[in-house]
């Protein structure tokens, strides 16, 4: 492995303070939403925020994640009714009434149309293991935790380039592996739809825990 100087860009204290807090309040505007615009993003938008969560730390540098972007009409309408199945099944049986209690505030039900709706879809694939040209299985770490941080860099960039999101896991999942294709060593972690906000979208008025509630200094 090559080794090459760190280049770190140095600020004052005071400029330290204001980034921060100014980064603080636009992420704190940060909102996931249900409704969206069919409103066309152009490609190459979804192109840098992919590349962008792609800048995330992994575990021995192997980035074991997959961005599926989906555009076609058809494939997105075989997803909206896969998942559509499994989320009624969730929100007839499977969830407890504490975990549906605490969705009433939400108003959400098994109904997702806006898969449909969301100029794309990104379903983000974990990679278990990686498979060399010769069909080695090559180990990969911290799979989980690296995918999971990518996805995180994939929601601020979305939310950095004007865009709207929304994490959803209609679990289980593995029919996003079967109608996309994809080979047997990717796991399906989250499908995001990405696109503006509808004309008259709504959020829920919700209040973030304060630094006491979320933090503790040693």
């Amino acid at each position: 492995m090559k080794f090459i100087k760190y280049i770190h860009t140095n600020f004052s204290s005071e400029e330290m303070h204001e980034r921060s807090d100014e980064f603080r309040r636009f992420m704190d505007s940060r909102r996931s939403i249900r409704e969206f615009s069919d409103r066309n993003v152009p490609i190459e938008i979804i192109e840098n925020i992919i590349m962008t969560a792609s800048t995330a730390p992994s575990g021995a540098h192997k980035q074991p994640w997959t961005f599926c972007v989906i555009t076609d009409p058809d494939i997105k309408k075989q997803i909206r009714e896969a998942a559509e199945k499994e989320e009624y099944e969730n929100y007839n049986g499977r969830m407890d009434e504490q975990w549906l209690k605490d969705l009433e505030k939400f108003g959400t039900d098994w109904k997702k149309p806006f898969i449909e709706t969301a100029p794309y879809l990104i379903v983000i694939f974990k990679k278990l293991y990686d498979i060399s040209e010769t069909g080695e299985k090559l180990q990969n770490y911290y799979v989980s935790e690296s995918v999971g941080i990518a996805c995180g860099f994939l929601l601020t960039a979305i939310h950095n380039a004007g865009l709207c999101a929304l994490t959803h896991t209609p679990s289980p999942m593995g029919f996003l592996s079967k109608i996309l294709n994809r080979p047997e060593n990717e796991r399906p972690f989250l499908l995001i739809p990405v696109g503006y906000p509808a004309e008259n979208c709504v959020v829920p008025a919700l209040k973030r825990k304060d630094l006491k509630e979320v933090s503790v200094i040693y």
